[in-house]
């Protein structure tokens, strides 16, 4: 065990990033705990205000990424502070993404149907750093040779080609492939493959007079969301809470608008 942490954690310098997800990770779960407890009246736990303005986490998660990201910087990755900054760094970016959704749309949407994007963003972000920290690169460069490497020509030519992938797959409205492709390139080609989402820019541009790949186009997305929609959306749940329940509408009675 202390032959494989040095050989893979402490030589190539991946300490940094370790500590980085494990308080990312365990700020995020935290925050999540503290503000359902806040939610359900439990616990000493109250919303932070000053003056009357609620203070939102995502403001100290700004200033705490900021200083972990500055310090990272100028540090060497093999030294304490490197650690120390690190930490630091994921302690802000586990707040910072844990109100990504009130980012996005400019209001309080935390308990929103559109509040589940905070999750989704945390959860992908885990993984990409799980994937970097266990030795994949962006764009396919942990595959190529020690020879190919030396190649400058040859490594601009794969990346190149891995980022027209993940972007065609991210064209043809596979967003969460283009992303995951970024880091594992294969992903990345399955979503450039298969058909397109009915409504991306690839579908509007290219399926406009072929009625057959639209409605196949269609088809797919409708099986495809009715299936993985039910246990995404208990699996956000369970990490984020359920959101509130959208109000009622009510239907236009004589005289009404």
């Amino acid at each position: 065990m202390g032959h494989w942490w040095t050989r893979n954690i402490i030589e190539p310098g991946k300490l940094p990033l370790l500590l980085a997800l494990a308080s990312f990770v365990l700020t995020f779960v935290i925050t999540r705990i503290v503000v359902r407890l806040i939610r359900a009246g439990k616990g000493p736990f109250g919303n932070v205000k000053a003056g009357g303005l609620h203070i939102h986490h995502v403001v100290p998660g700004v200033v705490l990424t900021v200083i972990g990201g500055f310090g990272a910087v100028g540090s060497d990755r093999h030294g304490f502070g490197a650690a120390v900054f690190a930490v630091v760094f994921g302690m802000g970016a586990g707040l910072v993404l844990d109100e990504f959704a009130l980012i996005l749309h400019l209001d309080d949407v935390y308990w929103s149907e559109e509040g589940r994007k905070s999750v989704e963003v945390v959860v992908v972000t885990a993984a990409l750093v799980g994937l970097m920290l266990s030795g994949f690169l962006p764009f396919g460069v942990n595959d190529l040779t020690e020879n190919e490497l030396q190649n400058r020509a040859g490594v601009v030519v794969s990346i190149g080609l891995n980022f027209l992938v993940a972007l065609l797959a991210l064209s043809k409205g596979k967003a969460r492939m283009a992303i995951f492709g970024v880091i594992v390139p294969l992903v990345a080609l399955v979503g450039a493959i298969r058909l397109a989402r009915p409504a991306s820019p690839w579908a509007r541009r290219f399926y406009r007079r072929r009625p057959r790949a639209r409605a196949r186009a269609r088809l797919r997305a409708y099986h495809h969301d009715r299936r993985w929609a039910g246990p995404r959306r208990r699996f956000q749940d369970l990490i984020g809470g359920r959101p509130d329940p959208e109000p009622a509408r009510s239907l236009p009675g004589p005289g009404r608008p």
